[in-house]
């Protein structure tokens, strides 16, 4: 249960209240919103809530166990703040909120009724509905090692010990002309080997994308040009002249470790453990089976 600031606990036995729903949500990039179903701005460490954003809460439900509790704010697209773009974009995926109950009379009187993260998000035309999911959550990520033939390192991560920024491992160019909403050729790029970008983060840094990063699906040579295709097209459309930055890419394999990376010594896969067809084979003479070390 809990325990209320006297002030506002005293306001409560009134009869007669003042109350307001705020919402103050932190992006993960580290901006920060604040939102009220009041009619008037209310502000509080250092926050100002914008009302009438169209914001509407769900009861607020708290278990007893160690289940993930969830709250539903429903809302229109009327603040300005909130775009259907950036919700696509997934800007807004993850982002920590604070539900606050406050007397807006005197915003000094109130009481943090719950500290969540964003889940998932169910859009439409006009609308949309965020989950607000408690803290709980963190407990149903998985966490520790997962034992596969390939690496499990991030490239360029301590584990992996890479340095990503070195200039053999990034490139920057510009969008010559779109050949799909995925798919561009470039200039700049003309010196890398065919694939040496696949697999890797493209991040823009110009046009409507600047400041996004996107994952690269492949990257081949046509007639000496770069051709650049995108795992996923980007929320924003892909203009001609767009400039961006683009680093090296790993499969992950024990062969690429070795080869494009020369990083064998930390390879944090186990190239050797055998696969899930390893149950069907039999002892063979000439087939590797026969049960002499790997």
């Amino acid at each position: 249960m809990k325990s209320l600031p006297p002030d506002l606990q005293a306001h409560l036995d009134e009869g007669t209240t003042t109350l307001a729903w705020c919402w103050r949500i932190t992006r993960a990039d580290g901006v920060s919103f604040g939102f009220t179903d009041h009619d008037r701005t209310l502000s509080f460490d250092g926050t100002d809530f914008e009302p009438e954003s169209g914001l509407t809460a769900s009861e607020v439900r708290s278990g007893s166990d160690l289940s993930v509790d969830a709250q539903d704010a429903e809302g229109v697209l009327t603040s300005d703040r909130i775009t259907e773009t950036d919700i696509l974009d997934g800007r807004w995926d993850n982002g920590t909120v604070e539900v606050w109950r406050v007397n807006w009379s005197a915003p000094a009187q109130r009481a943090l009724l719950r500290r969540g993260a964003i889940g998932q998000i169910r859009r439409g035309r006009l609308a949309f509905v965020a989950e607000v999911r408690s803290l709980a959550h963190v407990l149903g990520q998985t966490v520790g090692r997962t034992f596969q033939a390939t690496c499990d390192a991030a490239l360029g991560d301590a584990r992996c010990g890479i340095n990503a920024e070195a200039p053999i491992y990034t490139g920057t160019g510009t969008v010559v002309a779109l050949q799909r909403d995925r798919a561009f050729t470039t200039e700049g790029l003309q010196a890398y080997a065919a694939g040496w970008f696949s697999y890797g983060r493209i991040q823009w840094t110009s046009g409507a994308n600047a400041g996004r990063q996107a994952e690269v699906l492949s990257h081949v040579l046509l007639d000496g040009v770069a051709v650049l295709t995108l795992l996923e097209a980007p929320v924003r459309a892909i203009s001609e002249g767009d400039a961006f930055t683009i680093r090296a890419g790993c499969d992950k394999s024990f062969a690429t470790c070795r080869a494009k990376f020369a990083n064998v010594a930390n390879f944090r896969g186990f190239p050797h453990i055998p696969g899930q067809d390893a149950v069907l084979r039999y002892a063979t003479k000439d087939g590797g089976h026969e049960g002499t070390v790997l």
